[in-house]
């Protein structure tokens, strides 16, 4: 179970007297977020507000039953009364931000309330209540299409959700570890009807521990591209978008190298366990198997196998006898494209995404040459205008030159009048 990071009042403190105005109980309202911890101070009559306006703005009561107030004793001389106040307004809190129905989160007194940035959607506050109120576990929603990161505090809930995905790669790959040692232990996974069934399982799980985790590591990877682009916008603070301090920005930066860090050393880990995979399926089969057993230790290709070389042979073109003798030439195509480290354990939905990551990966490197192209055809125009200027002053040069050898050519008719 991953660790889970919820909205929540841990403890109430008093604020003291002056002059204008009484004593009153503060309860401290508590926001975790990947790189610091927000606690806002609210009293009774806050909350009693936004329980009126979500009523009002709703029109409808939250999940929750909101804590009446007491008439006949204080919180400031009732410790008691103190306590259970701040524990109906904790669960107050979190029905709103755990509750399928979205219709509190998305009303501005909510936002207001939470100090959330007023011009975020509906989808970003939605992501950042539920991820403040419920488990990390919902990491796997983490990859769908959402739009750019404008706030900072969008920013902050997708790195969480980065993480959320990084933690749930290890634990499958620890499965996965597990699965490997216990069939190591056993001698291998043992397949087919007369080596018993649950072998089987043992691959198969083995197998949906890797998948889930190379799926985890490709969503990792788009959320990381989503905040390195929001990063610069956030830098920027162009079209609207807020702005954050360039020593934040440098922070972030370090905290999204490590996460990027991470999750490459965990792509290598997955894909250096697929050669083990492998040669856990080849020590799959019994040395005295079943009818059902496919043998490929110490003997020859069964009819599994010589099916699979037929397929081979279909797609690559080679002719294909039937049983009758004859046969053709039959070709549909070339031979498929071989799996790599990256696409062998995913299903189509990773492969799509891996895919639509790399092309990404591309369009900026297009990006950057473009912009190097550009910048060379800059330095190529430069260069004709420095010649144009040094042609023209060549130019003058020769001219200086041809005027000078005018007069000398004068001055020498002269000298030579004067002898």
């Amino acid at each position: 179970m991953s660790v889970s990071t919820k909205i929540s009042i841990p403890n109430t403190s008093l604020s003291p007297a002056t002059a204008t105005s009484k004593s009153y109980t503060l309860y401290h309202l508590t926001l975790p977020h990947p790189l610091r911890t927000l606690t806002l101070p609210k009293r009774y009559s806050d909350f009693l507000a936004l329980h009126n306006a979500l009523c009002a703005q709703a029109s409808t009561p939250p999940p929750a039953p909101f804590p009446p107030k007491s008439y006949l004793t204080s919180t400031i001389s009732s410790p008691a009364l103190t306590e259970r106040r701040r524990q109906a307004l904790e669960t107050y809190c979190q029905r709103i931000a755990t509750d399928p129905d979205p219709r509190w989160r998305e009303t501005t007194a909510w936002k207001a309330f939470l100090e959330l940035p007023a011009g975020s959607n509906s989808t970003s506050a939605h992501h950042t209540s539920t991820a403040l109120a419920g488990d990390a576990g919902g990491a796997s929603t983490a990859g769908t299409a959402r739009g750019p990161i404008r706030t900072s505090t969008a920013w902050l809930a997708r790195l969480a959700d980065a993480k959320g995905l990084l933690r749930a790669a290890r634990q499958a790959v620890a499965r996965r570890e597990q699965q490997d040692s216990a069939g190591t232990a056993d001698g291998g996974w043992s397949g087919g009807s007369g080596g018993g069934g649950g072998g089987g399982g043992g691959a198969s799980s083995w197998h949906e521990a890797g998948a889930e985790a190379k799926k985890a590591l490709v969503r990792a990877g788009t959320l990381v591209a989503e905040l390195e682009r929001g990063l610069d916008v956030l830098a920027r603070g162009e079209d609207g978008a807020e702005r954050v301090a360039e020593g934040e920005v440098r922070r972030r930066r370090d905290v999204l190298a490590g996460v990027r860090k991470e999750r490459d050393a965990l792509e290598r880990v997955v894909g250096a366990g697929v050669g083990a995979g492998v040669s856990g399926a080849l020590r799959a089969a019994p040395a005295g198997g079943g009818e059902s057993s496919i043998s490929m230790v110490g003997g020859g290709v069964g009819s599994a196998g010589k099916a699979e070389q037929d397929k081979s042979a279909l797609l690559a073109g080679a002719p294909v006898r039937s049983q009758g003798g004859g046969g053709r030439r039959r070709v549909l195509g070339a031979a498929p494209i071989p799996e790599t480290t990256q696409t062998r354990e995913l299903d189509n939905e990773g492969v799509l995404q891996l895919q639509k990551q790399i092309m990404e990966q591309q369009d900026e490197d297009v990006l950057d040459l473009a912009k190097v192209v550009r910048r060379m055809r800059e330095m190529g125009v430069q260069i004709n205008d420095e010649l144009d200027v040094q042609k023209a002053m060549l130019d003058m040069v020769d001219e200086d030159v041809d005027r000078v050898a005018g007069k000398v050519k004068i001055a020498k008719k002269r000298v030579g009048e004067i002898k």
